[in-house]
């Protein structure tokens, strides 16, 4: 059969093929099939799955239930790269490999037992494992075409991640040095960013912060224009940078300051002429406000002047309800009664006059009457 211009052909191996020759080393690659797969190219995203869903993978074939389709590509010169089915895979061979252990009764698969390793299974198991065979779909075609086949299968998948199939995109020399640098566990820049950064490195939330940073966010022309760059120096000196300024200029640490958008701070005022003490000073007697609700947009404060992330506008959904249930339904202008969707919170002081968001300053309107309240 043929999808996008590939020639695609099922095949079947047994997983003992499979883990034949299994390598898993951080500089030199992942590979298997006796050392004709490559397990994780370039374009492939890091390892993700956890200890609970490797283990689901191993119960699945001791209890000889199907695995989804994997797809390899066929190279020039006959190797495979592995397109899709990564994770299943990996968790094959680190099972095989002694990388972890599962609970198994060798009587009762279905019931709890013993947690064992794989060479500690009985050989009946162990061979059950190794004649388990998987289905494979060999994808042969352009190099463009097996990269618009592998967005085509995983777009559907909720857990892929933008970045990751950006990486796919615009894979070549510079996303593989930058993967190194910000996408690995315990990474360059996990050591040295992770408290003013979220998320995961290995699902990609680094690479993606700084690459929003450093292009303004337009990171697909950002990685389209460096897409055959040797190396990724330009944009891990530039993270650096945005980290030194950050310790600089804010060297008392808070915990709000982790997630706060810091490469867009330093692109605006990397070259000003800030005062750390005058700095801390500000942020110190701001966060000690007490209608000072959003506390993580104090640094912004200081820095711009702007104060609309210090405070919450916006109503709850239980102030909401509460208000409602005391006005009994009713517009308190129009008179009418209305359902609850059907009504919006207000401002009784309007808050560009200082009104609090509080429960005492909510009183809920008809959309009406709502939209014809002037801000008096």
């Amino acid at each position: 059969m043929t999808a996008r211009g590939l020639e695609i052909s099922p095949m079947q191996i047994a997983v003992r093929d499979l883990v034949e020759g299994y390598v898993n080393d951080d500089e030199d690659g992942v590979f298997g099939y006796g050392g004709r797969l490559n397990i994780r190219p370039p374009y492939q995203r890091e390892f993700i799955y956890g200890e609970k869903e490797q283990k689901a993978v191993i119960h699945s074939i001791l209890n000889g239930h199907p695995i989804n389709v994997i797809y390899w590509t066929v190279e020039d010169d006959g190797s495979h790269e592995m397109l899709d089915g990564q994770q299943r895979t990996t968790s094959i061979c680190k099972f095989h490999d002694g990388d972890f252990e599962i609970e198994v009764n060798p009587h009762n698969l279905g019931a709890k037992g013993e947690v064992l390793w794989f060479h500690q299974l009985p050989d009946d198991l162990q061979e059950k494992i190794l004649d388990y065979k998987l289905m494979i779909y060999l994808c042969r075609g352009s190099a463009s075409m097996k990269k618009a086949w592998f967005k085509t299968i995983n777009t559907p998948k909720k857990d892929l991640r933008p970045q990751e199939l950006r990486n796919t995109l615009h894979h070549g020399p510079f996303i593989t040095a930058a993967r190194k640098k910000f996408s690995k566990t315990n990474c360059a820049a996990y050591n040295l960013g992770r408290k003013y950064l979220s998320g995961s490195p290995i699902r990609q939330d680094y690479l993606e912060t700084a690459l929003d940073w450093i292009s303004g966010g337009d990171i697909d022309r950002y990685m389209k224009d460096n897409q055959k760059r040797p190396d990724a120096d330009e944009l891990w000196e530039y993270f650096q940078n945005v980290i030194e300024w950050v310790q600089t200029t804010f060297p008392a640490y808070r915990e709000e300051m982790k997630g706060l958008p810091w490469g867009l701070f330093y692109n605006q005022f990397k070259d000003s002429d800030l005062d750390p003490a005058a700095l801390e000073t500000k942020i110190s007697s701001t966060m000690m406000d007490e209608k000072v609700t959003e506390k993580a947009g104090v640094y912004r404060y200081v820095l711009t002047g702007e104060d609309d992330d210090l405070y919450k506008r916006a109503f709850s959904k239980k102030i909401k309800r509460e208000v409602y249930e005391k006005q009994k339904g009713l517009c308190p202008r129009c008179g009418e009664k209305f359902d609850l969707k059907e009504m919006q919170a207000d401002h009784i002081k309007p808050w560009s006059k200082g009104g609090d968001t509080v429960k005492s300053n909510c009183q809920m309107l008809c959309r009406r009457c709502n939209s014809r309240k002037s801000n008096k």
